[in-house]
């Protein structure tokens, strides 16, 4: 059975050349565009791994990370923190709201992949 991805991007095309990425790699990827879009697609999927971007509309980023590690249902994804606005703080806040790793866009797939892998098993 594939592993499952939620990939929860604001930015329609990013999103969307995630999940062919992941897709090739033989994951079933799942897309969300803002943050309450994002909370219900992960307690209706369970994914094992969440793509989070910190600067999304209804609900921001770190707040849906913290809301994803509190809840039982949710609670054993690994999230990686994707971002592009490089604030003062995000990574620190990200840490603390419970995400698994840090990654600055663009990414470099090749290191994105890895660090799935890495954290998937």
């Amino acid at each position: 059975m594939s592993k499952i991805i939620l990939i929860v991007e604001d930015d329609e095309q990013m999103a969307k050349v995630l999940y062919r990425q992941l897709d090739a790699c033989g994951y079933k990827a799942i897309n969300a565009y803002d943050g309450a879009e994002g909370l219900k697609l992960a307690r209706e999927n369970k994914p094992d791994l969440i793509l989070l971007d910190i600067g999304l509309p209804i609900m921001d980023g770190k707040v849906l990370c913290r809301l994803l590690k509190r809840s039982a249902d949710t609670s054993t994804a690994k999230i990686i923190m994707l971002t592009g606005d490089h604030l003062m703080g995000d990574m620190e806040d990200s840490f603390t709201a419970g995400a698994d790793i840090y990654m600055n866009k663009p990414y470099d797939l090749t290191l994105l992949l890895a660090h799935i892998e890495k954290l998937l098993g």
